[in-house]
């Protein structure tokens, strides 16, 4: 499990420890997680269904939306199959290629997913602020443009902090004391200095944080003013309306991200981050088309109306 490189060596292989200091846990939390990853299956899979196959819902808000489930499909697909194989399966090793591309992944998907959020949130400003003039403003080409931005910042960030992880030695300790390759995991198996890849991964990580909550935060103040100055109640409801699902989902992605951010890196501590990161990369996932659907009047409708059209005709 020890190749050489030059005057250094390194493992080949990590073994992930997962939740494996509660074996009586393995099975239930095995069912668990297997049936949230179902969930978020298909409930992503039905998002993005229900926005290509209705007119009506082929505006900004929904292609961003239907991004937003493909990203979220992506980053719990990353981690997930390795978690329910490592509750079921003795062998628990995973390559270093392996551990570094799934860290790659995870880290670029959930970059984007941050990316994204602050789009949408300049979407609900603009169709806020000056529905006038939205389908000017969040154009078509626009939409792509912002969406092949985001995907190509996340995996530029993830590819610079992984470059940085690929220069540290892993010599003696291969023992990951978590169920996936997460940065501070990989991080306190090394025994080389860790400061730049540490470094980088704070300047990337607090860039991309403050950036997307600034975005978020200059976003809904404009909307906040606009919304006060509303002179009838309806309008306030449906400007209401149209942010709600998305405040929601920042709340939770955002609060869940600053809660590892302020976790400390230390063996105390192994139990909690390994929580939030089922959190982040397993819940919340699955909560998000939940989140859009429930609190949707016009993604609701959509789908009343697939479902009465599939009941009265079941040839189609």
């Amino acid at each position: 499990m020890v190749r050489n490189e030059g005057n250094q060596s390194s493992v080949s292989m990590f073994i992930l420890l997962g939740f494996s200091e509660y074996p009586r846990l393995q099975a239930p939390l095995f069912l668990v997680f297997l049936t949230i990853y179902t969930i978020t299956l298909m409930g992503n899979l039905g998002i993005i269904v229900v926005i290509r196959t209705s007119p009506k819902l082929h505006t900004p808000m929904y292609f961003f939306l239907s991004h937003l489930s493909v990203l979220d499909i992506s980053s719990s697909s990353v981690f997930t199959p390795k978690l329910l194989g490592i509750l079921v399966v003795e062998d628990r090793v995973i390559s270093f290629k392996g551990c570094m591309a799934q860290f790659f992944f995870g880290c670029a998907f959930v970059i984007t997913e941050m990316s994204m959020l602050a789009v949408m949130a300049y979407d609900r400003f603009v169709a806020v602020c000056n529905p006038l003039l939205y389908t000017v403003a969040v154009s078509p080409k626009l939409c792509s443009l912002l969406v092949a931005g985001t995907y190509m910042w996340g995996g530029m960030c993830s590819l610079t902090i992984t470059w940085s992880l690929l220069e540290l030695s892993f010599c003696d300790s291969n023992v990951i004391h978590h169920f996936g390759c997460e940065y501070s995991a990989i991080i306190s198996t090394s025994c080389s200095d860790t400061h730049f890849s540490q470094l980088t991964c704070f300047i990337i990580s607090t860039l991309n944080e403050v950036g997307s909550l600034l975005i978020i935060l200059t976003s809904y103040a404009f909307i906040v003013v606009t919304i006060i100055k509303m002179p009838s109640a309806g309008g306030l409801r449906k400007a209401f309306s149209t942010c709600a699902s998305h405040l929601t989902a920042i709340t939770i992605f955002h609060g869940t991200v600053l809660l590892l951010y302020c976790v400390p890196n230390s063996k105390s501590s192994w139990l909690l981050i390994k929580v939030a990161t089922v959190f982040f990369t397993v819940m919340i996932p699955m909560l998000n088309p939940l989140i859009y659907s429930l609190r949707n009047k016009d993604v609701k409708e959509t789908v009343r109306r697939l479902i009465t059209m599939k009941l009265l005709c079941p040839s189609i």
